[in-house]
């Protein structure tokens, strides 16, 4: 699971990935892209992390990729399209905030513009690659043996062109269970969960107004938004904890923006993490939404999967109001969970297993 970084140049894309991923940029793919992992900054792990004192931490990552900049070449673009078919969510950066000392490739602070620009670039990717596929298929319709499938994705296709052409995004066209089969490998971009990240100054980050007003222009594309200060998140970096937290009330915040964007991130990726706690360690375990606890194990160990009993589970909530598991275990809020439970999002779980 991927997350794609992208966006025009000078919008502050690399010192997002830097302080995201603590990487300068040396990894690249044969793309150009800069491959990375970012950290999920979770309070719930670090309060985990105070009451059990482990030897060991280990938070949650995800995988993070920073693409080329967004050129007015086309050649250039093409390329970054077709790093972007290999992520799952995209991250468009967009700045927002005035500086006479750094230029914008388009001569002004726009982001309605920037934003509308670049989705004309997803649009315009679908479109060329339905067309091509058109062509094949018609090709494939003089075949018996392929003419009711070629017939079938013909119409699908021709369906989502006209969608397209209307300026909506393929997020918001319906699929069936067949249809989604017919195009399940089919690189579209405009399918993917797109959040749009708003580089903003330290003012723009005070203005309640600024995302609301976005939003409902954006509103049938259905984006996820957040507002972040790459520079203030800069310096709350070489902060340390308690002048961290000063800086923060100073600025009406409470906490570093970076956080929530790290989860906001985590979520649009369809994941979530549960928790292993004790003496020797406590970990964030990466998993998908909806995984039934056997399968959760097998993200510990296979063995655990193999050989799986039962799940203990406490939620966060029970454990940080109640004060410690004896509470937990005392007011019955231990839980013994089977093969059928669906692991939630912050569950504390102990595998019981026989191999």
């Amino acid at each position: 699971m991927k997350l794609g970084l992208v966006g025009f140049p000078q919008v502050g894309k690399r010192t997002l990935f830097r302080l995201l991923t603590g990487q300068q940029g040396d990894l690249r793919d044969k793309k150009g892209a800069t491959l990375g992992l970012a950290k999920v900054r979770d309070v719930r792990f670090d309060r985990l992390v105070e009451i059990y004192n482990p030897r060991q931490r280990t938070p949650a990552y995800f995988d993070f990729v920073l693409l080329p900049d967004l050129d007015k070449q086309t050649s250039r673009n093409e390329q970054i399209m077709g790093g972007l078919e290999k992520v799952d969510v995209i991250c468009h950066l967009v700045r927002n905030f005035e500086d006479d000392t750094i230029f914008h490739v388009e001569g002004s602070v726009d982001p309605r513009r920037d934003i509308e620009i670049f989705h004309g670039e997803l649009q315009l990717n679908d479109l060329l690659f339905i067309e091509k596929r058109l062509e094949r298929l018609a090709k494939e319709q003089n075949k018996k043996k392929d003419a009711q499938k070629a017939a079938l994705e013909t119409d699908l296709l021709l369906r989502m062109k006209a969608h397209l052409d209307k300026g909506c995004l393929l997020r918001s066209f319906e699929l069936g269970e067949t249809e989604e089969k017919l195009i399940a490998s089919y690189p579209l971009l405009t399918r993917k969960t797109v959040i749009i990240i708003l580089n903003v100054g330290e003012e723009e980050l005070k203005d309640e107004g600024l995302i609301p007003g976005l939003r409902e222009r954006f509103l049938e594309q259905g984006f996820e938004w957040i507002a972040v200060s790459a520079k203030i998140e800069e310096e709350l970096a070489l902060l340390d904890p308690e002048e961290r937290q000063i800086f923060l009330k100073e600025l009406h915040l409470d906490q570093p923006a970076l956080d929530r964007l790290t989860l906001l991130c985590y979520t649009a990726l369809g994941l979530i993490s549960f928790f292993t706690v004790g003496a020797d360690e406590v970990r964030a375990w990466t998993n998908r939404q909806g995984t039934l606890a056997p399968q959760a194990a097998g993200v510990i160990h296979s063995d655990i999967e193999r050989g799986f009993i039962r799940a203990e589970v406490m939620k966060y909530q029970d454990l940080i109001k109640l004060g410690g598991e004896q509470k937990v275990r005392e007011v019955g809020r231990l839980m013994q969970k089977g093969r059928d439970y669906k692991v939630e999002d912050g569950d504390i779980i102990n595998f019981l297993f026989n191999v």
